[in-house]
Formats: C-alpha cells, structure tokens, sequence
C-alpha cells in the first residue's frame, strides 16, 4: 500500500468503519470499554452479499502498527491476523491470514471449501478497498 503501516493502522483500528471496505461485513460494534488488546466486537457479516450471522471477535494481538490478531467466538471459529511491514518509499506490505472453522464436522468444512473462491475474492476486494481508503485519509 502506498501508506505507511502507522496511516494504514490508523484506518484498520477505526472498528466501526471497517464495513466501509470488507464487502463480506454489514457493520461491526465494539461492545466493551476496550479498542484494543482484549476488545470484544460483534461482526455482522454477509455470506453472498446476505446478512447471515453476527460474529464475536477478540483482540488477541495488539502490535500497532505491526500486527492485530483476533479470535473468531461465534459462529465460525479460527483466527485473523494482519501484519503491516514498512517497505521503502513510505510504503507497506500488507499480509491477511484467516484460519477458520465452521461447526458441523466435515459439513462445515466442505462449506469452507465450497466458499473458499468466494471469500479470497471477497479478501483481494476487500484490500484495494481498504488501499483506496488508505490513499484518501
């Protein structure tokens, strides 16, 4: 991105703002006093552009402006990870992680892996999305 990792963590930590971006989120609610390391946010997101479940994240890394980790707690389960590095010329190398389960055994996983294309489309929109945030702030 053409930002540094502190102007790309500064739209990354604005919680409430990240369904501007994420096509898969419809909106997204911290539900406690914390924003950072421990925050609990309720993550209402779309499964083929329809509001389906509302998801529990938890801040389990909090590395500004290196590396946020959250916990999947709802329906799906797994982790997210972002990590920012700075590279030269002000800009940064942005790495999405997500490891995630769904319940129901083997019929979660074969949804998983049904949605797969879906969902790595949705993560590369979601990055020149958020690029094009990034590049206006």
């Amino acid at each position: 991105m053409r930002a540094t990792p502190d102007d790309v963590w500064e739209v990354l930590a604005d919680w409430e703002h990240q369904a501007d971006w994420m096509p898969d989120v419809a909106w997204m609610r911290v539900t406690g006093p914390s924003r950072e390391l421990g925050a609990h946010i309720l993550v209402r997101t779309r499964v083929l552009g329809v509001p389906a479940t509302t998801d529990v994240l938890e801040v389990v890394v909090w590395d500004p402006p290196r590396l946020l980790r959250v916990a999947h707690r709802g329906f799906v389960s797994g982790w997210g990870e972002w990590r920012l590095e700075a590279r030269p010329g002000g800009t940064t190398r942005f790495t999405w992680d997500e490891h995630l389960t769904l319940p129901l055994g083997a019929l979660g996983e074969l949804g998983l892996h049904v949605y797969a294309p879906i969902q790595r489309a949705m993560l590369r929109r979601s990055l020149r999305n958020l690029a094009g945030l990034v590049a206006r702030a």
